[in-house]
């Protein structure tokens, strides 16, 4: 199913388009269609899974209707649990909505009361906010919901964990009867469920496979370096591989994925950049270059591979890990797909640990931890404490470490795998040669 067949006005068509998505991931084949029928919807669906945009498509496409309600006050109300949440919520509209008028804003904490009051004094077509700072102003009698059409309800689960379900409850009680509800959690069950069933009429529930069941196809593993020289040794080695068909490496900074791209480039890999400073032709033309087969290597940032669907990515590179542990499940989503199986493999170095914890933690399973023989890291594991030094002799004084130094030497690979591309892109886990079973 295409953006296409989902009934979306052109407007956002081009808007979605522009921002790289190509096909609707399942909680917006799902979703999308229920909200425009004005059904409510409560869905399991857990980070990741483009959640977002199941709402927030749906929405600014009400909103090309004008309203006919006077007064101030928003259209559409999204309660989320975090400032965080609420920004990137807020970014989502503004790309997604960036052909469209529609005026959003977000009302969080952390932030100064009067610019809040003046935007909450004039019309407003969305308004993203976290339900403390939004109770605050509503007691304060700023808050206008008569033209309010749209509740959604992000991370429930979360924001009753967080002990917000009180204050959601309350705004929603003063938000008119005939609205529309849309509600979103990881998990629908216990308090959550009984929510659901006070704020939503006649729900229609969706249920979305969680992390492991969406990537049980997809192989991960890490592995560590010790410094630039050491990272870049991993990466040709593993590139090196004929079971790497195609691959995405992810960088952490356009300039970096222009820089590693040219050094791909220059050892004779089939190898491209794709980041967000490039002009969307330019952009085009790498992905239909990859998706002829014309590249083997695409190295990208987090929002220009963003949406990407290339069936025959066999490996997904992590050259840096990302800083917000959800952009790990939307990288490595990027192989595994249409049940062919794929590998995700992750560059780990000593400054890693929280990234990595964040990772492990999201998908709820510890990387494992795999080693080329030849390129072993000597450090200690990220995150972990220093060992103590060590001392030359018994009678050394105490808390003096020894100077002793450890001179390591990493054999680079020889030859380049210079535009090898197999006939058939056949592949099961795709592990590199060379590395444990």
């Amino acid at each position: 199913m295409s953006f296409q067949e989902l009934n979306l006005d052109s407007l956002l068509l081009r808007a979605i388009e522009a921002s790289g998505f190509l096909l609707p991931t399942e909680v917006q084949r799902q979703v999308i269609p229920l909200a425009l029928k004005g059904r409510d919807v409560m869905a399991s669906a857990q980070t990741g899974t483009g959640k977002t945009a199941a709402f927030v498509l749906p929405a600014l496409q009400r909103l090309l209707t004008p309203s006919k309600a006077r007064g101030r006050g928003p259209r559409v109300l999204v309660l989320t649990p975090t400032r965080e949440l609420a920004n990137q919520i807020n970014e989502s509209i503004r790309q997604l909505g960036r052909f469209t008028r529609c005026s959003f804003g977000t009302i969080v904490g952390g932030v100064a009361y009067p610019p809040q009051q003046q935007l909450l004094g004039k019309p407003l077509d969305v308004l993203v906010a976290t339900p403390g700072r939004l109770l605050d102003h509503m007691e304060r009698g700023r808050v206008d919901f008569s033209r309010l059409e749209v509740l959604v309800l992000d991370e429930a689960d979360r924001m009753l964990d967080m002990g917000f379900i009180e204050d959601v409850e309350r705004i929603a009680a003063a938000a008119p009867a005939g609205r529309q509800s849309l509600l979103f959690g990881a998990t629908l069950e216990g308090d959550i469920l009984r929510v659901a069933q006070r704020l939503l009429q006649d729900p229609v529930r969706v249920q979305i496979a969680g992390i492991k069941e969406r990537h049980s196809l997809i192989e991960q593993w890490m592995h560590r370096f010790d410094d630039t020289k050491h990272k870049h040794a991993l990466l040709d080695h593993l590139l090196q591989d004929t079971k790497v068909y195609q691959a995405i490496i992810f960088t952490a900074t356009k300039r970096g994925a222009e820089n590693l791209a040219g050094t791909l480039e220059a050892d004779g890999h089939a190898a491209a950049a794709l980041h967000g400073d490039m002009r969307q032709s330019a952009r085009n033309r790498t992905v239909e270059r990859l998706r002829r087969g014309k590249l083997r290597v695409l190295v990208a940032t987090d929002v220009a591979a963003r949406g990407l669907d290339i069936k025959d990515i066999s490996h997904v590179i992590n050259f840096d890990l990302p800083m917000v542990a959800q952009d790990y499940i939307h990288r490595i989503g990027r192989t595994g797909r249409a049940g062919v199986t794929g590998t995700a493999i992750s560059l780990v170095g000593p400054g890693d640990g929280i990234k990595l914890g964040r990772i492990e933690r999201l998908t709820a399973q510890k990387l494992d931890r795999q080693v080329i023989p030849g390129l072993e890291p000597t450090g200690p594991e990220p995150g972990a404490r220093k060992p103590k030094s060590l001392h030359r002799g018994q009678n050394a004084p105490r808390g003096r470490a020894g100077s002793d130094t450890i001179n390591r030497h990493r054999p680079r690979p020889h030859g380049k795998n210079v535009g090898f591309r197999p006939s058939q892109p056949g592949r099961t886990s795709g592990r590199p040669s060379g590395m444990r079973g």
